[in-house]
């Protein structure tokens, strides 16, 4: 497993950008796909992106296309995700994720249940 830390988060307003980071520790980072999930009290965990090992593929939450982007690093064992354009209801707390190695396909990195290594977790706040 990798151990995962995200940083980035902030107070911002409404259409503002955020660059979240997610520095991983472990074992061959570059095997793992990747997602980043946010939650709100009183909610499910939702995903808002993916991607795979190698930055072959990318996968967003429908409602993020086009503002949102994953990318990755794996000489800095790093992954990101860069926010334009925030909205005050995309307030969270956002958290990376690492699914078991090997994992690439679309369905199971959606699925916040088929990930098992987590971050701590970083606030993002939008303000209208």
């Amino acid at each position: 497993q990798v151990q995962l830390v995200e940083s980035g988060g902030g107070s911002v307003q409404a259409g503002d950008s955020l660059r979240l980071s997610c520095a991983a520790s472990g074992p061959a980072f570059s095997r793992y796909s990747m997602g980043w999930f946010r939650q709100v009290p009183g909610k499910d965990r939702e995903f808002v992106a993916a991607i795979t090992n190698g930055g072959e593929s990318k996968h967003y939450r429908e409602s993020v296309k086009g503002r949102f982007t994953i990318s990755r690093d794996n000489a800095k064992n790093t992954v990101y995700l860069q926010m334009d354009s925030l909205k005050p209801e995309e307030t969270a707390v956002y958290h990376c994720a690492a699914p078991p190695m090997g994992t690439i396909h679309r369905v199971a990195l959606l699925n916040w249940k088929m990930y098992t290594s987590w971050g701590q977790g970083t606030q993002v706040t939008v303000s209208a």
